[in-house]
């Protein structure tokens, strides 16, 4: 081993370290070594060494003086070098239900950004085919492929559990498989229709229905008993399964009842099936929030930019993505994690709610 050489199981570099990495050369234009940043901050080559993996085993002042040396020097960790030492591939793939779903993008957005931070690529994979039908996950849970996975889709089939003992890492995010171990950061699901209902019941709705997910989605459960928690009881509501069509066709469905027995308030647990909704009643002439007012989920970027703007329940879906991150990079690095990270959801006031007619 050379003086400038790290140890081999030297841990990664700290990824939220302020200022510490820079491509620029060393004097003269070589690049900077190891030994020349120790050299310059009066110390060891292993404290600078563990300064850049671990930061908190130094004090402070030894941190500062690595960090400006490390500055003055130009001095920039080789991630090639350390994900072969490592027999790392240097890659995380995050599987994403329907990468054509806008909902996914800014996920996926601080998810990237984080894992960049920390020396890692982000990949990207489709769990649905053209069909809707879910593909088997077996190439995606092979850890010469990826030191990592972050997945986003909560309807895995048994098989590909039975599969998961010799994958690497695994984090669930946005979705989760119930009585799994994985550890997963989600959005407090129920906590977000109690906001959507408690805001109709202070507009003064009494008539208020939902429009759901597939029965056996976590995401439709969790939603479901928000409703039913902050009503006292889950009202009847229209099937669906997230997209721009169930929207519609509850529409229908609400258009079919008698004027005096329809709802005056519907929550869709999903801004895609809101739009729908207010889609058809617009064809329909009916006047949303008129006649109904309606509140969506998600808070994709287009719903404030619809002809009637969409009230609705606010993920932070960047938040979701970087909190994944973490809790994966932690994991890769052999740390203790939390079983579950749950975030809030925030209501966003918007013109399609009112006080009903």
């Amino acid at each position: 081993m050379t003086a400038e050489t790290p140890p081999p199981d030297a841990p990664a570099p700290a990824p939220d370290a302020p200022g510490l990495l820079r491509p620029d050369p060393g004097p003269g234009g070589a690049p900077a070594r190891l030994a020349d940043v120790a050299l310059r901050a009066g110390v060891s080559v292993a404290t600078v060494s563990r300064v850049l993996s671990r930061p908190g085993m130094v004090s402070a002042a030894t941190r500062d003086a690595v960090e400006q040396a490390v500055r003055a020097t130009g001095y920039r960790v080789n991630h090639a070098a350390r994900n072969l030492r490592k027999q790392r591939t240097g890659a995380v793939v995050a599987l994403v239900p329907n990468l054509g779903n806008p909902f996914f993008a800014k996920i996926v957005s601080g998810l990237g950004q984080q894992l960049a931070l920390g020396g890692y690529d982000l990949l990207i994979g489709d769990t649905m085919d053209e069909g809707g039908r879910h593909r088997a996950l077996d190439r995606f849970l092979d850890p010469s492929r990826a030191d990592g996975i972050v997945l986003m889709d909560g309807q895995v089939t048994a098989r590909d559990l039975a599969a998961l003992p010799g994958a690497p890492p695994v984090v669930m995010a946005c979705e989760w498989i119930e009585r799994s171990d994985l550890p997963r950061v989600v959005l407090d699901n129920a906590a977000g229709t109690g906001l959507a209902v408690r805001h109709l019941l202070g507009l003064g709705h009494t008539r208020i229905s939902w429009i759901g997910g597939p029965p056996d989605n976590v995401l439709h459960k969790a939603r479901c008993d928000g409703i039913a928690a902050a009503l006292g009881r889950l009202p009847p509501g229209y099937p669906g399964d997230f997209s721009l069509a169930s929207g519609a066709a509850a529409a229908a469905r609400w258009l079919a009842e008698p004027p005096g027995a329809r709802p005056t308030g519907v929550i869709a647990f999903s801004d895609e099936m809101a739009a729908g909704f207010m889609g058809a009643l617009a064809r329909a002439g009916v006047s949303v929030p008129g006649a109904v007012s309606v509140i969506g989920f998600d808070d994709i970027e287009w719903v404030a930019h619809l002809p009637t703007p969409l009230t609705t329940v606010r993920q932070p879906k960047r938040d979701l993505g970087r909190m994944a991150a973490r809790v994966l990079m932690a994991r890769i690095a052999g740390q203790q994690v939390a079983a579950e990270t749950v975030l809030n959801p925030e209501l966003v006031v918007r013109a399609s709610t009112c006080p009903p007619a």
